[in-house]
């Protein structure tokens, strides 16, 4: 399942407007950016096989891990991955839904929450 570029932020848009507002605030200093695949030293850093690649990641210092005093020296950055997500849908409803599950997901980990609770919270 393919679409374009802006239609496809279009729906990452919307997966983030359907977050909580008390949530959503939270995201003004974090850049969301949408790339056709992950850059092979990102993949490489993250132990991820060319093959197997994710649907998105987090970049940053989670909020429950940062100190008041001394605030991250780069921005906070979720990447969501467009070509792998269209790899793995086969119809538009599954392709919305499955960027709104990686865009919770990435900004879950932006909050602190790690996948053991995103499993438990259905969220795989």
């Amino acid at each position: 399942m393919k679409l374009s570029r802006a239609e496809f932020e279009r729906i990452v848009q919307r997966a983030i407007r359907r977050i909580p507002e008390e949530i959503r605030r939270h995201l003004d200093n974090v850049v969301i950016t949408v790339q056709d695949r992950p850059d092979p030293a990102l993949l490489e850093e993250l132990g991820f096989s060319p093959e197997d690649p994710p649907l998105g990641v987090y970049t940053g210092v989670p909020l429950n891990e940062r100190s008041a005093t001394e605030p991250p020296l780069y921005p906070d950055t979720i990447y969501i991955f467009k070509r792998p997500l269209e790899e793995m849908c086969a119809s538009r409803e599954e392709l919305e839904e499955e960027i709104e599950i990686t865009v919770v997901h990435e900004v879950a980990h932006f909050l602190g929450i790690d996948e053991e609770r995103l499993i438990e919270l259905g969220y795989e």
